[in-house]
């Protein structure tokens, strides 16, 4: 098999771009990726009846494969600091055939998570609207389900928009979107506990360091099902490093501001988690966070009693929350792909810039027509399918994840031993956060498999697990199919993209910056 080096025939890299972003920037991007108002909503109460008052502690869990995943991130960024990332770092590790499933991991799980941030949009919108005009009952058009739908393949179709435009813009818009959510969070937490201390809160809830405690759960299953929720809510901090050709310092900024990242959530969903016990309490009735109807939408069901008239401002933070995530995440699969396309692992047109917003014009606009038709088409299917596929979006993360862990060790694996430095941080901390991930990954496909574990069965086994297993392996037949075309061969030969060759990113991001400001103006 040849490995000879590609040379390279364009100075600006790919063709993004390059320095536009700063730390500030990026971190913003990052924890906007998460949807950190609308990740609470979607998660807090299946967390809850999972882990009952050990609900704090699994967010702790949860961060600490997604902080030695990180470290991975940074090392690999530092040494290829290319916007394919999983895909670039896979393949450079492991070979084609690896990278290029870790690049599909990272595409699927960012189509299925469009499609649910589209209709959380688009019910949230007319629920806001049903607010104010005083719809109720069968009139409520956040129960429209064509409305809501169409609603949300605007929203799509308007981020799309967005990310197409150009990274500054987006930029800018997230500052201010990011800027809203994390007020209303404030609010919350102040609120809740400015009932808990006036004795005002429904079901006051001493704190208790026993809320910390890992070993106090009562069963295995819920503490992993637990763990694998949080997961789904620290998932996003990875954009910072999908653009990071697009930074002013592509080495240092993007792995800094992935940690920034996810120290800043772990900080906001543990907070907010104290304050909602202390305030609803663990109860499986009313407000109580241990009620099942309250599971899917918490902030929802205790908006009126905390907020009182104001109750409104978390209906729009949630609304604010998806719609921002939409537009980010369409950021990291367009990256993706467009990088996949470069190197010759997908068709041509996936590598097509945008000459004036250095953008990946095709890679953006086919993400955003593939998410809405998938929205679409589960929606018609059935509202359960759609959630199932929400649900078994951990396996998607814990997979591409762990790639990333993985290839971290096997690409350095010729010096982790030549300094302490490179022990812990290319070495350690990667490999245990990629084994804590395939058992996340594991365990979960196996409670998965149940047939109570979701909303569906189907060929009589959970359609969760269908769902989940199943799109991963469609990525294999994807892959299979285009190792058939000609263009593909110097992919899989190892040609086009190997340990030895070198990355398509600008040598000096300042200069490109100057280059692309230039040119614009």
């Amino acid at each position: 098999m040849s490995t000879t080096p590609i040379r390279l025939e364009r100075s600006d890299g790919k063709g993004l771009a390059a320095g536009t972003l700063g730390l500030w920037g990026s971190t913003v991007i990052g924890l906007a990726s998460t949807a950190p108002v609308y990740s609470l909503v979607a998660t807090l109460g299946f967390v809850v009846l999972a882990m009952g008052a050990q609900a704090p502690i699994a967010f702790v869990v949860a961060f600490v494969p997604m902080l030695f995943i990180a470290f991975a991130y940074r090392e690999l960024n530092n040494a290829v600091p290319d916007c394919g990332t999983t895909f670039t770092w896979g393949t450079k590790a492991f070979g084609p055939w690896v990278g290029w499933m870790g690049g599909w991991g990272v595409a699927v799980a960012g189509m299925v998570v469009l499609a649910n941030l589209a209709q959380i949009g688009g019910i949230y919108f007319w629920a806001l609207v049903d607010g104010i005009i005083g719809s109720s009952g069968d009139a409520l058009l956040s129960d429209n389900v064509p409305l809501v739908t169409a609603t949300g393949v605007v929203f799509i179709a308007l981020m799309t928009w967005i990310s197409w435009r150009g990274v500054e813009i987006g930029e800018r818009v997230q500052n201010v979107l990011l800027a809203i959510q994390y007020l209303a969070l404030a609010i919350f937490v102040v609120a809740a506990l400015w009932h808990y201390f006036a004795g005002s809160a429904p079901a006051a809830t001493p704190f208790a360091w026993d809320w910390f405690n890992p070993f106090a759960f009562e069963e295995w299953s819920g503490f992993t099902e637990a763990v694998l929720l949080a997961l789904f809510i620290y998932w996003g901090w990875d954009t910072c490093l999908a653009l990071n050709e697009e930074t002013k310092d592509p080495k240092r900024i993007p792995g800094l501001a992935a940690l920034l990242t996810c120290v800043l959530l772990l900080f906001t969903y543990v907070s907010v988690t104290v304050a909602a016990m202390m305030y609803a309490g663990l109860g499986d009735t009313g407000t109580g966070l241990g009620n099942e109807a309250n599971a899917d939408d918490f902030f929802l069901a205790i908006k009126d009693g905390l907020l009182g008239p104001v109750g409104w401002v978390l209906v729009v933070a949630v609304l604010i929350s998806a719609v921002s995530s939409t537009q980010t995440t369409i950021l990291p699969t367009a990256r993706g792909t467009l990088a996949m396309g470069v190197y010759r692992a997908l068709p041509e047109r996936f590598k097509t810039v945008h000459p004036r917003y250095k953008t990946p014009s095709f890679s953006t606009l086919v993400m955003g027509v593939v998410a809405s038709v998938y929205y679409i088409g589960m929606t018609l299917i059935s509202d359960n399918i759609l959630q199932d596929s929400i649900l078994s979006l951990g396996l998607a993360i814990a997979f591409y994840y762990a790639i990333t862990g993985y290839a971290c060790v096997w690409y350095f694996r010729r010096e982790l031993f030549t300094s302490g430095r490179n022990i812990v941080y290319r070495l350690v901390l990667p490999l245990l956060g990629a084994l804590m991930l395939t058992y996340a990954f594991v365990q979960s496909a196996i409670d998965m498999f149940d047939v109570d574990y979701g909303y569906t069965v189907l060929f009589g086994i959970g359609g969760t697990f269908v769902l989940g297993v199943g799109s991963l392996a469609l990525g294999v037949v994807l892959m299979v199919l285009w190792f058939l075309f000609p263009r593909s061969k110097r992919f899989f030969r190892g040609e086009s993209l190997n340990r030895e060759t070198p990355v398509m990113v600008p040598d000096e991001p300042a200069a490109a910056a100057r280059s692309v400001d230039g040119g614009l103006a």
